[in-house]
């Protein structure tokens, strides 16, 4: 059974966020909040743990997954970022955006883009999920909570648990959050000199960014 931690959503509490990264540790997959939707999560650079994260999301090795940071330095050295794109990413983080650069030799083969060599990158602006981040050390891999079929992802701490229970390790809430996914916009282009594409419009304010 998936444990679950009850923290506060401004002051989370240490202890149980790092009884969490423990479970990340052994190869747990966690369902994380984010000031978007609900995530599942789990270590980069374990490779079993990556591919139940994707069994269970019901998406292939095509589909871009995500690197959540902590800040922009940690982002760049998952990354390749130019001048242009790097100007873009601090005016978007932390917020409700997904990033599509061009993968570093951090990042694992088998988690990037088989073809584009692409990842999708992220810096949330979530208080209990920053915290993990920290206690983590490092970014997690993740995807968005929808389950396999549906099209709209879960923010229910309680319901993920009654259903994913027995194929994840544990769910942190720390209250309500949205139920809306990112915005994902894709820099690769801006890198020989084109413009940013919007591949999915989401909570993350596109107009804000000029995108419009």
């Amino acid at each position: 059974m998936a444990q679950y931690f009850e923290v506060h959503p401004d002051n989370p509490q240490p202890r149980l966020l790092k009884q969490a990264v423990a479970l990340l540790e052994r190869g747990g997959i966690l369902a994380v909040p984010t000031d978007s939707s609900y995530a599942l999560a789990c270590h980069l650079d374990d490779k079993a743990a990556v591919d139940r994260l994707r069994q269970i999301r019901g998406v292939d090795d095509k589909h871009h997954l995500t690197l959540l940071c902590r800040d922009l330095s940690e982002l760049a050295n998952y990354a390749r970022v130019d001048n242009r794109q790097y100007r873009l990413l601090k005016s978007a983080t932390p917020g409700a955006y997904t990033f599509i650069l061009e993968a570093t030799r951090e990042v694992p083969r088998r988690v990037s883009h088989p073809q584009r060599k692409t990842i999708g990158l992220r810096v949330p602006h979530h208080k209990a999920l920053q915290e993990l981040l920290a206690f983590h050390g490092a970014p997690l891999l993740a995807t968005t909570l929808i389950p396999p079929h549906e099209t709209h992802p879960m923010n229910d701490a309680q319901e993920i648990r009654d259903r994913f229970e027995k194929v994840i390790a544990g769910v942190i809430d720390a209250g309500a959050c949205p139920s809306e996914p990112t915005s994902v916009i894709d820099l690769t282009p801006m890198g020989t000199g084109g413009e940013a594409v919007v591949v999915r419009e989401g909570r993350g304010d596109i107009a804000a960014l000029g995108l419009v």
